[in-house]
């Protein structure tokens, strides 16, 4: 197993405080700590499979030149697109009891990525409830799948932190807290390193069996057994009687 690890200066004090009277946004107390220590955490780690690297695991949270709005990413910022302020509706969502209101991509919210997951979504830092021209205060955590679709994940950066060093980094591992779950193979490999937390697995299909496939070696790999074939009768047994041949019949009369 190959473990890289990027070391970072810390974030200057001046520089966090430049940051929040740009985007208007308080920093969460955690957050400003883990910045005054790194500027922003990179470990990636790979397997070998048939002797050959595999890159598996990645930990990221953006440095704070790249904790940018949602916006402003260059996936988003093509000319003569429709913004992501298109997409929110007018109606709002039916929400389930406790689960929190779901962000919204105008100025009711305030988006920052720290996360761009390698192109399966993006965790970002939501600020809710904003008002134009005031600074933001209270923030959460939430996962952005590639459908756009919203997913809680946590209140704090700290228990946003844990819970990505509980997971390894391993691909997908976020769409563990969406309705549908990570696919076939990031649970494959779940089930490889994290074998204790992957067989609790909460999404299963309509009949109660968990998505992912079942394979019994003892019956994938049983022969097939034939069925005895019926002996051929000889000649000689076809007359019946268990009697003596007519040759060696005619030959005694003699």
């Amino acid at each position: 197993m190959d473990v890289r690890f990027v070391e970072r200066e810390p974030v200057e004090r001046r520089c966090l405080m430049s940051w929040e009277q740009k985007h208007e946004c308080a920093l969460p107390e955690d957050l400003k700590d883990f910045y005054l220590t790194t500027d922003g955490f990179t470990l990636t780690w790979s397997t070998k499979l048939e002797s050959q690297p595999v890159p598996l695991g990645s930990m990221v949270i953006n440095r704070l030149a790249k904790l940018l709005p949602l916006s402003q990413s260059a996936i988003f910022s093509l000319p003569n697109m429709p913004t992501l302020a298109d997409l929110d509706t007018q109606e709002e969502p039916q929400e389930s009891d406790g689960a929190p209101e779901v962000p919204h991509f105008d100025e009711r919210s305030r988006i920052l990525e720290l996360d761009p997951c390698g192109g399966n979504g993006k965790v970002c830092l939501v600020y809710r409830n904003c008002t134009q021209d005031q600074e933001a205060q209270d923030s959460e955590v939430w996962f952005l799948d590639r459908a756009l679709y919203w997913h809680y994940l946590s209140s704090s950066f700290t228990a946003y932190y844990r819970l990505m060093i509980t997971h390894l980094g391993l691909p997908e591992w976020q769409y563990n807290f969406t309705p549908y779950g990570p696919s076939p193979q990031a649970k494959q490999w779940a089930c490889l390193y994290r074998p204790l937390t992957s067989h609790s697995d909460p999404h299963v299909d309509p009949n109660g069996e968990p998505i992912l496939n079942r394979l019994d070696p003892s019956k994938a790999f049983r022969g097939k057994v034939k069925p005895p074939q019926p002996k051929k009768k000889s000649p000689a047994q076809t007359g019946g009687g268990g009697g003596i041949p007519k040759a060696r019949l005619s030959g005694t009369r003699r």
